[in-house]
């Protein structure tokens, strides 16, 4: 049943309607709805503070504080009850605001005389825009109806705001969406581009937040509640073999058919908003809930909520896809988070990608290195702010995203681009060269690959092979375990389009954050120590022996190099080997044709591998130091945490010398040594892992052009000496003399 007090709030909803369809400019509309706020709760004050920047909060309209400090009082983040509203993201409501923690005392707004005080925060889908205030001379605390009342107000003015409804001269009040925004996020895969923004899952706009009609609202969400139900139904039915993706559903549906969830839409709907404002507001609280939650599995329901809200309101306003919409020619795209098969969907078409979430080591990151795109990693809050169309650009080398940009910007990243394709038209002069360094040493330049859209690089590259390529990836991409004869055909056209150069094949590195979608995780305090790559295949040998298979028959007679992952001491190695030779010997007795040879080498990741018995390095035909994982073990520093990873350089003196006696390990007994990783697809790196002995780099196929440029321009023998005289010195790090070496050298 609707009460008065429920009239009214219908009441002050239509009249904020009328103020959003009128044509005023923005502050005249911020305004009036200051006064018609005040007036509708009978206070003597409401007033509307936006943020400026990040973190700084201006007052924008008021009715009954002097309006001269409007555009002039600004306040911090955290600072006053109005700043700590804006921090917390909480309602402060009080009926002694002078005495309340955290008042701060602005002498130019004249609030002195007001004693209550209420402050709720103006936010969308957990995005903080700014605070809304009422106050009043009397000391009370706003009753529930108030605050209610207030909220939606609130709300109003997020979705105003979102709209652009308060353009206006003043820069506090620009309308969102047409200002220039700067992202600072991580390294995902190097490289730089302009094009336009492409939405993977655009947002759903609401404009319709007020309605005369509860009853139609209500039979709208209701019908839409049913169609949600019979979604979550039929993708149930069709997971019924998945129990993980099961287990999901369900709770997709328990909160479909939550009636406390149903309850509260229908309270906001009778208080007059319409079904879609009314799932966009539950929507919201249950955002700011998430962020306030630090058990993994709260968070992960919260998540499930979020995502059947979003689900609800494309049902509730047809905005169910890009239906319609035209990717443009040069698209970014943008997204949350994004699966390696729906990257793979979209292709080389993309310019770039940026991610909210992901990591460097990502599904979605291996997949870009593979199209040779660049990718920004923790792009935070990029989804809220980018609209489909938005110019953008991406710096891939610096984790640098310039959203809607300045033409001097623009004009200045023009200009980077054309000195990249300048230095390209350089690189391709040299691609058919060997790289032989001034003092004639020889390199080996070799590409990594994961995906037979690799192989075209290998010939436009300059690559001498492949130093790495990864088979994991067929196994990601899929719903299900790849047949044998699948993968025995992919691994033959790989060979195929090698044209006889080496591929070496590394077997099937999964664990750590590479979950197959058909393999039942485990929670591991540590995943990147914990139950992974060979580890995995030695404990499920039936996986590995069906891969080494695959190889041996792809092979069909040629030349083959298999490699093992993770391989941290002497025994796994042998079990792995053995495998081999059983796989061998089986594949002869079925009367297959073997391989015309067989390199059977590792990964060293590991420090203690470092430090194996000499028959193993006898025993092994090859090594291949895995950069990547090598680094964040020998510094004890997580590669996918930003707060350490940067802190410890590959050019530390401690990790050099670490490099340099495994080389003289490996000269001693004759085995071929190799180094991949992001580090060897660095000039400055490649050229110092090659001054101390690395023969033989793989590196990505686009940094073959730079590493060769630098390293055939530069004396390798005056680099080593540079490098043992920084060590000398104690240097804690080689990178500033091997600089300073290079800038004499011009």
């Amino acid at each position: 049943m609707i009460d008065g007090r429920e009239s009214e709030s219908r009441k002050l909803l239509r009249r904020l309607r009328d103020t959003m369809a009128d044509d005023a400019a923005g502050q005249a509309r911020l305004d009036k709805i200051t006064h018609l706020t005040a007036d509708s709760m009978k206070t003597e004050v409401c007033s509307i503070y936006l943020f400026r920047d990040e973190d700084t909060l201006e007052l924008c309209a008021t009715e009954g504080l002097n309006p001269e400090a409007v555009h002039e009082t600004r306040m911090k983040m955290g600072e006053g009850l109005v700043g700590r509203v804006a921090r917390t993201g909480k309602i402060i409501n009080t009926a002694d605001a002078p005495s309340a923690r955290g008042f701060r005392y602005m002498p130019e707004t004249g609030e002195e005389i007001y004693s209550s005080f209420l402050g709720v925060p103006i936010q969308r889908l957990g995005e903080k825009l700014g605070v809304l205030v009422v106050q009043s001379k009397e000391q009370r605390e706003f009753t529930a109806d108030e605050l209610y009342a207030l909220e939606v107000v609130a709300m109003v003015l997020a979705e105003m705001t979102e709209l652009g409804a308060f353009v206006g001269d003043n820069a506090a009040m620009k309308a969102r969406h047409t200002q220039a925004v700067m992202f600072k996020g991580g390294v995902g895969q190097e490289g730089s581009a302009m094009g336009h923004v492409w939405l993977h899952e655009p947002r759903v706009v609401v404009t319709n937040l007020v309605s005369d009609d509860p009853d139609v609202e209500s039979q709208r969400l209701a019908d839409a509640i049913d169609t949600l139900r019979v979604s979550v139904d039929q993708m149930l039915a069709g997971a019924s073999g998945d129990k993980d993706q099961v287990e999901v559903l369900e709770a997709y549906r328990m909160f479909a058919n939550s009636k406390g969830w149903r309850r509260r839409m229908e309270e906001d709907i009778a208080r007059g908003l319409s079904a879609e404002a009314a799932v966009e507001k539950e929507q919201s609280q249950a955002r700011a809930r998430m962020s306030q939650v630090t058990d993994a599995y709260l968070r992960e329901r919260l998540h499930d909520l979020d995502d059947l809200s979003n689900r609800l309101l494309r049902i509730l306003t047809g905005q169910g896809g890009q239906a319609g919409i035209e990717m443009p020619s040069d698209p970014v795209l943008v997204a949350r988070n994004i699966g390696p098969a729906e990257l793979l969907e979209y292709g080389r078409s993309l310019k770039g990608v940026i991610l909210e979430e992901g990591s460097v080591g990502s599904h979605a990151a291996i997949v870009a290195r593979a199209l040779a795109i660049p990718l920004v990693i923790h792009a935070d809050r990029i989804t809220n702010e980018a609209l489909n169309g938005d110019q953008v650009l991406i710096d891939g080398d610096r984790g640098i995203v310039h959203l809607r940009p300045d033409e001097s910007v623009v004009a200045a990243f023009r200009d980077k681009i054309a000195m990249q394709a300048k230095a390209q038209e350089r690189y391709a002069s040299i691609r058919d060269k060997n790289c032989v360094s001034l003092d004639g040493q020889r390199v080996e330049l070799h590409m990594n690959a994961g995906l037979m859209a690799d192989l075209p690089s290998l010939e436009g590259s300059g690559a001498e092979g492949v130093g790495l390529f990864r088979t994991e990836l067929q196994f990601l991409l899929r719903n299900q375990m790849p047949k044998r004869t699948e993968l025995a055909s992919l691994y033959r056209r790989v060979l195929d389009a090698s044209s006889g150069k080496r591929v070496v094949f590394r077997t099937l590195d999964i664990g750590s954050d590479k979950v197959l979608p058909y393999m039942k995780p485990h929670d591991e305090p540590n995943p990147a120590l914990g139950w992974r790559a060979i580890r995995v295949a030695l404990d499920r040998p039936g996986v590995m022996r069906m891969q080494l298979q695959a190889l041996v028959r792809a092979a069909a007679g040629r030349p083959l190099t298999v490699m093992f992952p993770f391989i941290a001491q002497y025994e796994e190695y042998a079990h792995a080997r053995n495998e081999m030779d059983k796989v061998l010997a089986r594949e002869a007795r079925l009367g297959h044709t073997l391989p015309e040879s067989i390199e059977v080498g590792t990964m060293l990741e590991t420090p203690s591998l470092a430090f194996a018995p000499d028959h193993f390095f006898t025993e092994v035909e090859f090594l291949s130091i895995g950069g990547n994982d090598l680094k964040q073990f020998f510094f004890a520093a997580d590669r996918e945490n930003e707060r350490v990873r940067r802190r410890y350089d590959t050019l530390n003196n401690s990790f050099l010398t670490f490099l340099e006696g495994i080389v003289i390990r490996c000269r001693a007994t004759g085995t071929k040594l190799s180094f991949c990783g992001e580090d060897a697809g660095r000039p400055i790196e490649a050229l110092c892992l090659a001054a101390i002995g690395l023969e033989a780099l793989s590196m990505r196929p686009a940094s073959i052009g730079p590493v060769k440029s630098l390293i055939m321009r530069t004396n390798l023998g005056e680099v080593k000496q540079v490098i043992d005289q920084a060590r000398l010195r104690g240097d804690q790090s080689v990178r500033a003399a091997v600089m300073a070496y290079l800038r004499e050298q011009g």
